[in-house]
């Protein structure tokens, strides 16, 4: 879980977030006295880069035609590319096939609803 940064004095007034989760938002502390923004100790910590998310382990391989299908194996995630409806048909069934997964799209449902007029 990331850690939540609130304002300065937000336990100190309702206006901002005393009893009131969505009046609770983040402040730069400015100002030449403020202790919070010289990071001293016993005070809340500010907002830094080192708090950063870890960014998702998998990668996701670029499809734009079927020579780039080369590149995927089983169980991996696949995006796709800007390409029409025709071409965009044949490759989720090689992904099928292939037995990989595809970002934002129901294989199942994509090829049940767009089936090629051979097929029955």
């Amino acid at each position: 879980m990331t850690k939540k940064f609130l304002r300065r004095t937000y336990y100190r007034y309702s206006k901002l977030g005393k009893r009131r989760k969505k009046k609770q938002k983040w402040r730069r502390p400015t100002g030449r006295d403020n202790k919070m923004r010289e990071k001293r100790r016993g005070y809340p910590k500010t907002v830094s880069i080192g708090y950063k998310k870890k960014r998702n382990e998998e990668q996701k391989i670029l499809v734009k035609n079927l020579k780039d299908l080369e590149k995927v194996r089983k169980g991996e995630m696949v995006r796709l590319g800007k390409m029409g409806l025709k071409k965009k048909i044949t490759i989720i069934q090689k992904i099928k096939e292939l037995g990989a997964k595809i970002e934002k799209i129901n294989l199942d449902k994509f090829l049940a609803k767009y089936k090629l007029k051979g097929e029955k």
